[in-house]
């Protein structure tokens, strides 16, 4: 008897998990919309894929790597020391990464492909989109596993600069769903302090401002103190002076009066935010560069100016701190893709999403979702967000975690991972082109007058 209600139990869930509206979340957060559970839940499986490649780079998991055919191997099949940067087994954990990733990327692009173009949930595909999450899972499974069975050869060069580019698009929408946050931040204390008449509003804005100030400061100071020599490292004091100008510069631009008058919710919140994740992309870039004496998270050098394969000529720091600051960062900005629509014109036309609806009484529809605890389809006249382009910024997503994790070191021709100055150059050249994207928000009305950029 027990076998049949276990059973039973199990077929329920299974029916739960290939209906249009995944039961068991939507049971814990009743009346909620169909098209948030569903970024939710396809969130959840970047972040299962982000979990796995974690435990991948733990040295228990990476040892059992050695069974995979694409191991470090020559000749008869004994795994060879290597003279570089990262040992074997390091190097294994990298592109164990580089296949899961491969994985997660690949099964959002598919995704990505076939939901283009969909209008409303009325389309055949939304109910793919909205359910079958079993058979997603499978899919994700079955993916991940012919991933580990992709010869060596010369695909994780070639996945690397997949990679780049990915990272590159995804520094940039971060800094986007940043500067939106921030804007409605600012607005929404402004409209506080005019609504309570009170000036605790305001010194909250002047607070946060003069902290995110303080701390964009106190990082240059850090980065020219650990990551610059006297008389070397040239291109470092050159990135951290340059990025600081041009942090100074829209600044000032964002309280322009003529910008305050096209652009009255501009201000100096939003800008000290943009310096301030200039300045981490900046420390990013830095942490990166393939030169012992200017990057303090390359593994340490002991003895003579060879690189030994051997524990004691090295040390391998997988969670130094710029991974870690940029994993939290990445998980955040994932959540905020899934959960939230933006207030604001441009960066949902921009994020392919609507603005907001009103908060309005709850329609028969809900009221009836919500007593039988599943989500209520709000898609029918239309989507609420661009199924394709969502599961565009998860591949993107997935590209950068990739870099993220694996430290943005490139696999060499002579079988090592080094760091390289792509990853360099890469990320200074995001930092620029953020702080471009956010002086044309400001600009645009004024080289524009006739659009409207409310």
């Amino acid at each position: 008897m027990g076998a049949c209600l276990g059973a039973c139990s199990l077929l329920s869930c299974a029916s739960c998990l290939c209906g249009s509206a995944p039961c068991i979340l939507c049971s814990c957060c009743p009346a909620s919309r169909n098209s948030t559970v569903s970024r939710l839940i396809f969130t959840f499986f970047l972040f299962l894929g982000v979990l796995v490649s974690i435990i991948m780079l733990s040295p228990g998991v990476e040892s059992q790597l050695y069974k995979l055919p694409w191991v470090c191997e020559e000749g008869a099949g004994i795994p060879t020391a290597l003279q570089g940067y990262i040992d074997c087994g390091s190097l294994l954990g990298y592109r164990a990464v580089y296949r899961m990733c491969f994985a997660t990327a690949a099964f959002f692009f598919f995704f990505t492909l076939l939901m283009l173009c969909v209008s409303s949930s009325r389309d055949p595909r939304a109910a793919i989109q909205n359910g079958f999450w079993f058979f997603k899972f499978l899919i994700l499974v079955g993916i991940t596993v012919g991933a580990f069975y992709i010869p060596d050869g010369s695909f994780s060069n070639i996945w690397f600069y997949f990679g780049v580019v990915g990272s590159f698009l995804f520094i940039l929408i971060q800094l986007v769903l940043l500067i939106d946050f921030a804007h409605s931040w600012n607005q929404l204390w402004l409209g506080k302090a005019e609504e309570c008449d009170s000036r605790a509003w305001y010194a909250g804005l002047f607070f946060f401002t003069i902290l995110f100030y303080s701390l964009s400061i106190m990082a240059v100071a850090l980065m020219f103190i650990y990551y610059t020599e006297p008389s070397t490292c040239h291109e470092g004091k050159i990135f951290i002076s340059l990025n600081l100008t041009l942090c100074v510069c829209v600044s000032i631009a964002a309280v322009l009066p003529k910008v305050q008058n096209a652009q009255p919710n501009s201000g100096l919140l939003q800008a000290s935010v943009v310096t301030l994740y200039t300045m981490f992309v900046t420390w990013l870039a830095l942490s990166s560069v393939p030169e012992q004496k200017c990057n303090p998270h390359l593994p340490t050098q002991l003895g003579n100016e060879t690189f030994l394969a051997d524990p004691e000529g090295y040390q391998t720091q997988w969670w130094d701190a710029p991974s870690i600051v940029g994993l939290i960062i990445f998980l955040l900005c994932t959540l905020f893709i899934s959960l939230r629509s933006s207030d604001h014109r441009q960066v949902n036309s921009l994020m392919q999403t609507e603005e907001c609806p009103p908060m309005l009484q709850a329609t028969q529809q809900q009221q009836l979702a919500a007593c039988e605890g599943r989500a209520f389809d709000n898609e029918q006249d239309g989507v609420t967000y661009s199924y394709s382009f969502f599961h565009f910024c998860l591949v993107l997503a997935s590209l950068h975690i990739m870099m993220t994790l694996t430290n943005w070191y490139k696999p060499g021709e002579t079988r090592k991972m080094i760091s390289t100055w792509t990853a360099v150059w890469v990320k200074i050249c995001a930092s620029w082109a953020g702080l471009l994207l956010y002086l044309w928000t400001l600009v645009a009305p004024l080289l524009l007058p006739n659009r409207d950029f409310s």
